[in-house]
């Protein structure tokens, strides 16, 4: 039986790089003999890369809505998946919305993809993919992986989803972009990992002034539609997960901002389960 893991390939929230930055959302999961792909915000091609994954391998791929963090590199990764040798199907499941993304990119990229067609032999990448819509309730289920979702709370946005992936072994969650609300805690009852995404409370001022180009409005938008970090780690305890990850991290990149911080942020909670603070490329063995 191959070995189950989840790798947190980007765990930055939100679409700006800096220097010295960690990448925007995206992740591994190795689940049974299946490996997943779960979002696709910039840098997710090297990220996989960098954990060993042959992009001719790319099968399956679930994106939880559509801010740019979550979705941005799915159009190049599959692009490049493909000039790697990619040949066989790519199924891409996301909210409503996503099939006009994919369409978009590859008009974008006609002129490449047909000249690559025609000059290099290679098979029709529109062929290759399908996209498809995510729905509340279990709405995967094969070769004993069953993945099920809920609608998280992340106004305005509707249709954002918090994922469930569940086989014989082993049981992951994973929040999407989410303020706090009651269900998580029973969509997540007794999961083996929760990735949840977590905010920084004393650190939202300065972050709103290195935007730069923000408002009241930024800052209004991360109270209504993210969660704190205690307040994941309290989720987390109420449904009791043997394990929390916190991903998405708002900030990440704030030196004066330490592993300490977030360790203090959920402090109260860390008797009753593990907390693991996302950095790029942590594996979690399952």
């Amino acid at each position: 039986m191959s070995e189950n893991y989840v790798v947190l390939l980007g765990t930055k929230g939100g679409p700006a790089i800096r220097t010295g930055s960690s990448m925007p959302t995206s992740n591994l999961y190795h689940l049974g003999r299946r490996d997943i792909v779960v979002d696709c915000g910039l840098g997710v091609t090297k990220g996989l890369v960098d954990q060993g994954f042959a992009l001719k391998d790319l099968s399956l791929i679930f994106i939880t809505h559509l801010h740019s963090d979550h979705f941005l590199e799915l159009g190049p990764l599959i692009h490049t998946a493909w000039v790697a040798g990619l040949k066989t199907p790519v199924e891409v499941y996301g909210p409503s919305g996503l099939e006009a993304c994919w369409h978009g990119f590859l008009a974008s990229m006609k002129c490449d993809i047909d000249l690559r067609i025609e000059d290099e032999g290679r098979p029709d990448l529109a062929a290759l993919v399908s996209i498809h819509p995510i729905a509340e309730g279990a709405f995967f289920e094969r070769d004993g992986l069953t993945v099920s979702a809920i609608r998280t709370v992340h106004p305005p946005l509707v249709d954002c989803f918090a994922l469930s992936f569940r086989t014989d072994k082993v049981h992951v969650v994973c929040s999407g972009d989410t303020a706090p609300f009651d269900a998580m805690s029973d969509f997540a009852r007794g999961a083996d990992l929760l990735v949840h995404e977590a905010m920084l409370e004393a650190a939202l001022p300065a972050l709103l002034e290195r935007v730069g180009n923000g408002s009241d409005k930024l800052y209004q938008h991360w109270l209504r539609s993210h969660t704190f970090a205690h307040d994941a780690a309290r989720i987390a305890a109420e449904a009791g997960v043997k394990r929390l990850a916190l991903s998405h991290l708002i900030p990440s990149d704030d030196p004066t901002f330490t592993k300490e911080d977030w360790d203090a942020a959920t402090s109260e909670y860390a008797g009753e389960l593990s907390v693991l603070i996302g950095f790029d490329g942590l594996k979690i063995h399952l």
